[in-house]
């Protein structure tokens, strides 16, 4: 089983080092052309402020994914309460 796990993650590293796509960062010159064309009602700044939120976004999904991880791998199943059996007096 260990091994298909690591065999399923060698495969998973391995497409995402295949998969590599060239990006371009934006300069100064690029962002105040952006900004003149969204005052301008241009709709391709759009596109920009989607990207914008999809990296924002990105670093919340990789926390809740690790939460969601570490809550599955470490709470405790059949706990013992050792609740006495008498009645309770709250006076």
């Amino acid at each position: 089983m260990k091994k298909l796990k690591f065999l399923y993650l060698a495969l998973v590293l391995g497409l995402l080092v295949i998969s590599v796509v060239p990006v371009k960062a934006q300069c100064a010159m690029c962002a105040a052309n952006v900004e003149t064309n969204a005052k301008s009602g241009d709709k391709k700044t759009n596109g920009l402020n989607n990207g914008i939120m999809y990296l924002l976004g990105a670093p919340y999904l990789a926390v809740a994914a690790v939460a969601y991880i570490w809550y599955k791998k470490y709470r405790r199943k059949d706990v013992d309460l050792n609740m006495r059996s008498e009645k309770l007096n709250l006076n």
